[in-house]
């Protein structure tokens, strides 16, 4: 088929039936920071919340009344599923859905509602692909597939119009992220028929990058795993007509990581307050890297967010990575002298006035104490100044912002038992979320009274949560409690909780 029946397809497509135009927003924000106007092609607006739906009900929507009457099957991570899902309804036919079993539960639920019957099979969409063509063949049913296929891409191809319709001045690049590429091959198609000119650029996660590594060799790669936190665009092998028409039209395609993905999605709900999940903010964690890769400015760049069907018990690991995936927080562990005064020599290096976002310590050495901390910063300058601050008061410290084995477990270990801990009193204090509460703390408490334990993790709340063990003799008891008293903290102590005893004390 020639590139330029597409544009015929996508003027003639279905889509309209089921959807209304989606809208181009200007992200003030983002545009500010990073110099260029930035607008979001909002396809998280739509009613499955997400872009799927063109695709499936312009495919569904030109089958025959006898194909109608048989019923559909498709294999899907979610969202065409529920694209799917609604479009059978609409056009009063069956529909059976063949999910990864590691698909979010709220996609599963959501296609439940819709009235499809859900089969939950394999680990990855290529694995269910192969099933539900299985059922395909064994129950005479039309498969409707997720992205290679004419009409599919053509319904997807429709952003591509709508974009070049509600912004009709010079567009430096349109960014859209790649599963198996049926959306980036329907909006290049349009796109580039009609603005050449403007660059299409596709983004890919660099455990998820298949199209990327096919376009590399010159064929199609199958990839033996695929990342699963970007669910949506988890693919291992792409389409034999979208990788031919991404080798045509597609001017680049970017890898990012997992906290890069973090970043964007707390970049757009910043700017629009709403909550896209992993998959559909990964096309702007592809443009703000283009954006620092190539040094742009003043340049219309576009993101297509595709999606916001986001899992809530997702939410605590974005926020987690957000930070680090924007450069904001540098994770250091710093290896200080085990004797009285230590803690606030290192308190007042780190300064009163910096924000710690975590802090976690547990006596385990007679010689030296290792702090692993977390710290608020503006960019990686930043926390390469703080680690100098450091090491140049002879305090040796190692960066794992990068490192994943910190990131993901080393900072929830940090802890056991000790020996060392003699006298230890263990109490949970609500500290005032706010610069120098920790060194008010240091500096009100006694300098015989040693810090054993510290656990502190900030996650956003008015009042900051910590454990924390202090050595304190017995006969030290009156003193100690007057010193709770004046600090003025809300506190419970759980020197008696039997889980400290198994696991710390």
């Amino acid at each position: 088929m020639a590139d330029t029946q597409y544009l015929k397809r996508i003027l003639t497509s279905r889509v309209y039936d089921i959807v209304e135009e989606t809208p181009l927003e200007e992200a003030p924000g983002l545009s500010t920071r990073l110099g260029n106007k930035i607008l979001l092609k909002r396809e998280d607006l739509l009613p499955v919340f997400s872009f799927k739906l063109r695709g499936a009900y312009n495919k569904m929507a030109k089958l025959s009344p006898e194909e109608l009457e048989q019923g559909v099957i498709c294999s899907s991570a979610g969202n065409h599923a529920q694209g799917v899902a609604m479009s059978a309804q609409v056009l009063g036919t069956n529909a059976t859905i063949v999910m990864p079993r590691t698909t979010p539960e709220l996609k599963v639920q959501a296609v439940k509602a819709r009235g499809a019957e859900v089969i939950l099979n394999g680990e990855s969409y290529s694995d269910s692909y192969l099933h539900a063509r299985q059922i395909m063949e064994e129950r005479s049913l039309t498969f409707v597939h997720p992205f290679d296929d004419p009409d599919v891409i053509a319904g997807q191809g429709t952003i591509g119009l709508e974009i070049l319709r509600q912004y009709t001045t010079d567009i430096h690049a349109v960014f859209v992220p790649i599963g198996g590429g049926g959306l980036i091959s329907g909006i290049a198609a349009y796109i580039k028929e009609l603005k050449p000119e403007t660059k299409v650029i596709g983004v890919q996660t660099t455990n998820s990058d298949a199209m990327a590594r096919s376009i590399k060799a010159g064929r199609r790669i199958e990839l033996d795993h695929v990342g699963l936190f970007c669910d949506g665009t988890a693919v291992r092998l792409v389409g034999e007509e979208t990788f031919r028409l991404v080798q045509e039209l597609v001017d680049d395609i970017i890898l990012v990581d997992t906290d890069a993905v973090c970043a964007a999605i707390k970049d757009v709900f910043g700017d629009t307050r709403s909550l896209l999940e992993p998959s559909g903010a990964l096309a702007l964690a592809g443009l703000k890297q283009y954006v620092e890769l190539y040094n742009v400015h003043e340049e219309t760049l576009i993101a297509v967010t595709t999606g916001a069907n986001m899992n809530f018990d997702r939410m605590r690991f974005v926020a987690e990575r957000a930070e680090v995936g924007e450069e904001r927080e540098a994770i250091l562990t710093v290896t200080i002298p085990e004797q009285h005064g230590s803690f606030r020599h290192f308190c007042e290096i780190l300064g009163q006035d910096r924000a710690v976002t975590e802090f976690n310590y547990r006596i385990a050495d007679s010689e030296v104490a290792y702090v692993f901390v977390g710290v608020k910063v503006q960019d990686r300058t930043e926390a390469r100044l703080i680690a100098r601050s450091f090491e140049e008061a002879g305090f040796a410290t190692l960066d794992l912002t990068d490192d994943e084995l910190a990131k993901l477990h080393l900072r929830h270990l940090v802890g056991g038992h000790s020996p060392l801990a003699k006298d230890e009193r263990l109490y949970r204090f609500e500290f005032p979320e706010s610069p120098g509460a920790l060194g008010r703390f240091l500096t009100a408490m006694r300098p015989d009274w040693n810090i054993s334990l510290f656990h502190y993790r900030n996650h956003g709340a008015d009042y900051g949560r910590v454990l924390c063990g202090i050595q304190v003799p017995k006969s030290d008891d009156g003193a100690f409690e007057a010193f709770l008293e004046a600090l003025g903290y809300v506190y419970v102590e759980e020197t008696a909780n039997p889980a400290y005893h198994l696991f710390l004390g």
